[in-house]
């Protein structure tokens, strides 16, 4: 399975979900190559830019490391490669359709919807709660990987 996570700038929310997804998959001893873990922006803005410092802190309060991320930009051709595309919010959402004009096979979905919710992630860009953002993407992560587990997403 390959998971692209997805954000604006790709330098707060979408690489500490990378992160916190593949911390997740590294406890539950799943192979890195049952699974590839991704992320990536819907602007140009942050290209090649490192992960915002207070988002790579808050990773770091949590033991995971992210060095040598750096912000790419989501493809078109990115649909075919990908089998599930996670946006963080609304906003995404409306941009990552600029970037595919359709999602016949749906693969993309807000992350906090295996997290039973509906909201967005906050954005901690402009609020600067790190904390928080942390928390809904953990939440999502988590159950994320508990629908992988139960095969309900292979």
């Amino acid at each position: 399975m390959k998971i692209m996570f997805v954000c604006h700038g790709n330098i707060c929310r979408s690489p500490m979900a990378e992160f916190i997804m593949k911390k997740l998959i590294q406890e539950e001893q799943i192979s890195d190559h049952q699974m590839i873990i991704a992320s990536s922006a819907t602007s140009t803005e942050e290209i090649g830019n490192p992960v915002y410092p207070p988002a790579r802190r808050e990773l770091a309060r949590h033991g995971i490391s992210c060095d040598g991320k750096q912000a790419v930009q989501l493809k078109k051709s990115d649909y075919d490669k990908y089998d599930l595309f996670l946006v963080m919010d609304e906003n995404n959402l409306f941009n990552i359709c600029r970037i595919f004009p359709a999602d016949p096979e749906h693969k993309i979905h807000k992350l906090l919807e295996y997290a039973g919710r509906s909201d967005d992630v906050a954005d901690p860009w402009y609020t600067g709660d790190f904390q928080k953002a942390w928390q809904d993407i953990y939440d999502g992560c988590a159950g994320l990987l508990r629908e992988i587990q139960k095969g309900n997403l292979l």
